[in-house]
């Protein structure tokens, strides 16, 4: 998804689980949008979501979960790509919330 992004023109910040995407967030302008995927060590997604929901600067900073998971949105998430997606709807759903 990184890749895909970053050659549609977006700029893009990865993490490989929920406590470094915490402390990636922290040290960069906030983002207009978070790809969460629940599935990752360290700390999961909902965890992830719960920390940054608390944080004042990003608590309402809208959140995309992806996931395989037949389940619903998390509170807090402002909707949910299921994979697999289509590239299309990838695109679509970052420009949404960022504008491009």
């Amino acid at each position: 998804m990184a890749e895909l992004l970053e050659n549609e023109g977006f700029d893009i910040s990865v993490a490989s689980n929920g406590q470094e995407g915490l402390e990636v967030i922290e040290q960069m302008p906030p983002p207009c949008l978070v790809l969460l995927d629940l599935m990752m060590p360290v700390m999961s997604g909902e965890d992830f979501l719960r920390h940054l929901r608390k944080h004042p600067t990003f608590h309402a900073l809208p959140v995309i979960i992806v996931t395989a998971s037949g389940r619903q949105p998390l509170p807090g998430a402002q909707g949910i790509l299921k994979k697999p997606f289509e590239i299309g709807e990838l695109f679509a759903t970052v420009a949404a919330h960022c504008g491009e």
